[in-house]
């Protein structure tokens, strides 16, 4: 945002708010309009309605995951590309996405964003195969990488009293929990009712509501007249898909696979060129010097990690619901609405906290119990019930609420205010990743560590051969006909499958840890000091 309020009004010229001289005053319905956009209320509506379907977009797709593998047929390793295409597409064009809108208007690549995840839910919507779902999860990608870091910059303009700021951000960030709490139980509502197809009409919907709002209530902040910087954007874009690509396929088919080793390659060589091209240009699209502070890239990479638990986290614990205890996508939003919920409380309250409290006690905080949560929810089984595990799905829900919406905060807190667009852009990209990696990685773990535990479990289960070789074939390929299996096979299939949960799990407590650590020597206490 260019325009100053201290900026003196040239002789002759009509004060801002006054009729000029001669001129009819405008009309009721004009100044309702004018009082309307750039309400500092509706625009926080529209941002939150923004983040919010970027992020419903995620929980509705993996609640629908059991019933698309099933009707599509689709293996299990490549069903972790299915939400993992987005969070792709979210991750790879996210920074790029930031300077565009500080190029071209934010509010109009917020709008394009939230016209591009319409467009990606209709396709998937009616997609025929897998391969469909995957395109338009990689166009709703696109569309929720346009909204994120545009948001946030808009809020970042418009808010411009540091405290509230702080507080607006965290709302925005409450308003994902949100969304992420609402998607399992609205797509366990129509899966109940209608095919899967029908569970990303409410992306579409929203996406509308969305995009009325903004179009209405939402100034648009002043372009810059700064040099689009192409190479930057560019080389940034590939190396960060490079990498999730290679991490995601990695999974698949090796991480020494020549696919993946090349995508390694290119991954590195972008990223080198990528630093170089931003230390020599007079705009850089990313000030890669801002990473000289300890404090900002430890609030980068605890944004990263703490998407990575979050996402994958709730993943792991739908997917367990879902498959190791056989309930129902409803029943499954209902039990992670415990989780979310307490996520949205604590985010919620997270904003005031930073005032008194500084940025390492909440995130030092979250990051610890976050880890207790996941190493507690690891011990869970099968006929392990929802009543002893409650409690457990808040202290995680809490911990992260902790942890997501004062990262945010602290990294625009970390930069000059000029920066503050660059600064969201990085926090978001950092975030993705985080996203991307936790439902790859974690989901990865899962899959490979349930096909190689499931061999043990059919032989403890006594299920002899044939069958044992065709169930294996049968978990492998993601095809099981939709025959109801015998008791055996199915307690095996449910335990191998909690193996792999667990692992996941404990994997993240380690992660969140470790973290903790960067944290609380590392980040910069009191929040808007430079």
């Amino acid at each position: 945002m260019t325009t100053s309020p201290t900026a003196p009004i040239p002789p002759g010229a009509t004060p801002p708010g006054k009729t000029p001289p001669g001129a009819a005053a405008p009309g009721p319905a004009a100044t309702a309009r004018s009082s309307l956009r750039g309400s500092r209320t509706v625009t926080l509506i529209a941002m939150c309605l923004g983040a919010m379907i970027t992020f419903l977009q995620i929980t509705a797709t993996v609640s629908a995951l059991t019933t698309i593998q099933r009707d599509l047929r689709v293996d299990p390793t490549t069903v972790v590309w299915i939400p993992s295409a987005y969070t792709l597409m979210v991750a790879s064009v996210v920074l790029s996405a930031a300077t565009l809108g500080s190029r071209y208007g934010r509010k109009r690549m917020f709008g394009a964003g939230v016209v591009a995840m319409i467009i990606g839910a209709a396709v998937v919507a009616g997609a025929p195969t897998v391969a469909w779902v995957i395109v338009g999860q990689l166009l709703a990608g696109l569309g929720g990488a346009l909204i994120l870091p545009n948001s946030l910059a808009i809020l970042g303009a418009t808010f411009t009293d540091p405290h509230r700021r702080t507080e607006v951000i965290t709302a925005w960030s409450a308003a994902s929990g949100i969304g992420l709490a609402i998607g399992p139980l609205i797509a366990g509502t129509l899966l109940r009712h209608h095919q899967w197809h029908s569970v990303y009409l409410s992306t579409i919907a929203l996406g509308l509501i969305t995009l009325v709002v903004a179009v209405v209530g939402v100034a648009e902040s002043r372009p810059s007249a700064a040099r689009l910087d192409v190479p930057g954007l560019l080389l940034g874009t590939v190396a960060i898909a490079a990498a999730v690509y290679a991490l995601i396929q990695g999974g698949k088919v090796g991480y020494t696979s020549p696919v993946v080793s090349t995508a390694w390659v290119v991954a590195v060589v972008a990223l080198v060129a990528f630093v170089l091209v931003e230390l020599r240009t007079s705009a850089p699209m990313l000030d890669v010097r801002l990473f000289r502070s300890a404090s900002f890239s430890a609030v980068m990479v605890v944004g990263a990690v703490s998407l990575f638990g979050f996402t994958g986290v709730a993943i792991l614990l739908v997917l367990f619901h879902e498959r190791a205890q056989a309930l129902s996508p409803l029943d499954t939003g209902w039990r992670m609405l415990v989780l979310f919920g307490a996520y949205v409380l604590v985010a919620f309250g997270a904003g005031r906290a930073i005032r008194r409290t500084g940025f390492k006690a909440p995130l030092t905080l979250g990051l610890v119990l976050g880890a207790v949560a996941s190493f507690a929810l690891a011990n869970q089984g099968p006929t392990t019930s929802f009543g002893d595990r409650w409690a457990l799905f808040a202290l995680f829900g809490a911990a992260s609420g902790l942890v997501v919406a004062p990262a945010t905060a602290a990294a625009l807190a970390s930069v000059a205010p000029a920066q503050a667009g660059m600064a969201s852009g990085a926090v978001n990209a950092a975030r993705q990743v985080g996203s991307v990696l936790g439902s790859s990685v974690l989901g990865t773990l899962l899959t490979t560590t349930m096909v190689s535990d499931l061999p043990a479990r059919l032989a403890a289960h006594q299920v002899g051969e044939p069958t044992r070789t065709a169930v294996q074939a049968a978990v492998a390929s993601g095809a099981n006909g939709g025959q109801p299996l015998p008791d055996p096979v199915r307690a095996a299939i449910a335990e191998a499958l909690t193996s792999g949960v667990q692992a996941g799990l404990r994997i993240n407590g380690i992660v969140f840890l470790v973290t903790a650590v960067l944290a609380l020597t590392l980040i910069r206490n009191r929040p808007h000091q430079h």
